[in-house]
């Protein structure tokens, strides 16, 4: 791959600066969301809260992300960046202060909301501002420290949120997060600059309609199929197609509206084989890590038998092989290219999952640990090089909308990915009877769940034979679309 452009290889000044900022912000808001699920049965207990009122508090938190995440491809198009990102920590400090004042449910689902309402700008923020500030020779290191965000974050906080239950009541985990999301807000209102060209197109209010309808629609519903009460507030499959017909209707009306640039998720991403491959094998592999997370503390606590503080533990060393390995794996990407890393990745995420399909009720905990940790790697290994593959293959003017993009899939593979697990598990957990304990009922239902998603990392681990770095303009529709977005 060329690159004679010397203009190209250095950064804009200020850019590591601002995205440290970014990342700094991002890591704060991604610890936040897994702090409070260790706080459900506290709370349950402290609010006097149903598990089906409970479960409100990440399904509210889940929906908010997918209905607001589709909208920023344009709102980043269309507002400076500054004004966004003080638009979208104004609102986590918010709902962070509503949450350590609350005094009932309803006080803290609002508090949850508006945190959400807030942190999903921030990822598809910092993936637009990485894209196109940072020049494509040196773009997969700092992709990788974004993985710090999508796994360290995710891992620490339910370790910590178990140590601060274990002191202090459920307030103190808004108000430790608290000073440090004001710190990000004032450093970035102080230090942020605009330089992005902006459009002035305005809103379409019926796309931001289906788009709600649409996206939270699959989530809802992706995440009350495992509900096993069946006390969701609408059924699960009416949200899902209500949410898959709300958004054939918004993807038609898109077609539409990015003829005139009007359109509030750009669908011509998608005419580049290299996204749509990432976008997909991105979507895989978090299924394989949602699930994994939500049924691995199952099975160690109903089927081990360890307590909350050991499950919160033995997941830690996943998560932090994941982020620490980002950095690494991103200067990996930028002198080697995606296949030497997604081809090896894809072939011990599948080895890993397999062997997780053998877990039963005498495995040995350090045995569990291991396997988790190898997978949380394998994944770590994958997902940088997809994710600088997926927005490298889509022209500067697309950055906002993919990134949007693979956010959104994130959000919907997560959701996916748990409600598969979870469904699976449970209709596999066999009747408790003569010779058949309750470690074992349940260890039948782990070992189909992980039987499961075994068979779908074999997916990605075809797919990954056909990654390759995106050549600079890998849009077989480049040359005629381009008049029409030079005009931004």
């Amino acid at each position: 791959m060329s690159t004679s452009r010397p203009a190209a290889e250095k950064a804009p000044a200020g850019a590591m600066g601002l995205i440290a900022l970014l990342l700094a912000a991002a890591f704060v808001m991604v610890l936040n969301e897994t702090l409070m699920s260790v706080a459900l049965p506290t709370l349950m207990k402290d609010l006097h809260l149903s598990a089906t009122t409970g479960q409100w508090l990440t399904t509210g938190y889940m929906l908010v992300m997918a209905i607001v995440i589709p909208t920023t491809g344009f709102l980043l198009q269309r507002f400076p960046m500054r004004r966004l990102f003080a638009v979208a920590m104004s609102l986590f400090l918010l709902g962070t202060l509503t949450g350590a004042l609350a005094n009932g449910f309803f006080m803290l689902l609002i508090g949850r909301v508006l945190q959400a309402g807030g942190t999903a700008f921030i990822l598809p923020l910092l993936m637009t501002t990485v894209m196109t500030m940072i020049p494509e020779q040196r773009r997969g290191r700092i992709m990788g420290s974004m993985t710090i965000v999508i796994a360290v974050a995710p891992a620490v906080g339910p370790t910590l949120s178990g140590f601060i239950l274990s002191k202090l009541d459920w307030h103190w985990l808004f108000w430790v997060v608290l000073p440090f999301a004001a710190l990000a807000f004032i450093a970035g209102v102080l230090r942020m600059r605009s330089p992005e060209t902006l459009t002035e197109a305005k809103v379409d209010p019926f796309s931001v309609v289906l788009s709600a309808l649409g996206f939270g629609g699959l989530v809802y519903g992706l995440s009350s199929i495992g509900d096993s009460s069946g006390s969701a507030f609408i059924s699960p499959w009416l949200a899902l197609g209500i949410g898959i017909a709300a958004l054939l209707v918004f993807g038609a009306r898109q077609f539409v509206l990015q003829r005139t640039d009007r359109a509030l998720l750009d669908l011509r991403t998608f005419r580049s084989s290299s996204f749509v491959l990432a976008f997909v094998m991105i979507a895989v592999s978090m299924m394989a890590m949602f699930g994994s997370i939500i049924v691995l503390p199952l099975y160690l606590q109903n089927v081990l038998g360890e307590d909350t503080v050991t499950v919160g533990l033995a997941t830690l060393p996943g998560g932090l092989a994941m982020g620490l390995l980002g950095p690494v794996i991103g200067r990996l990407f930028d002198r080697y290219g995606p296949r030497p890393l997604v081809i090896p990745g894809a072939v011990v995420v599948s080895a890993a999952l397999w062997v997780m399909t053998s877990f039963g009720a005498g495995t040995p905990l350090g045995y569990v640990i291991a396997t988790q940790t190898v997978l949380m790697a394998a994944i770590g290994a994958m997902l940088t090089p997809l994710m600088t593959v997926a927005l490298g293959s889509v022209r500067k003017e697309l950055y906002s909308h993919g990134s949007a993009m693979v956010s959104t899939v994130q959000q919907l593979a997560a959701a996916a990915g748990s409600a598969l697990f979870v469904t699976v598990m449970s209709k596999f957990t066999t009747p408790i009877g003569p010779g058949n304990g309750p470690e074992a009922a349940v260890a039948d239902g782990v070992h189909a769940a992980f039987l499961c998603g075994a068979v779908i990392s074999l997916v990605a681990l075809v797919l990954s034979v056909f990654i390759r770095r995106p050549a600079k303009q890998d849009d077989e529709a480049a040359g005629e679309e381009r008049p029409a977005m030079a005009a931004h």
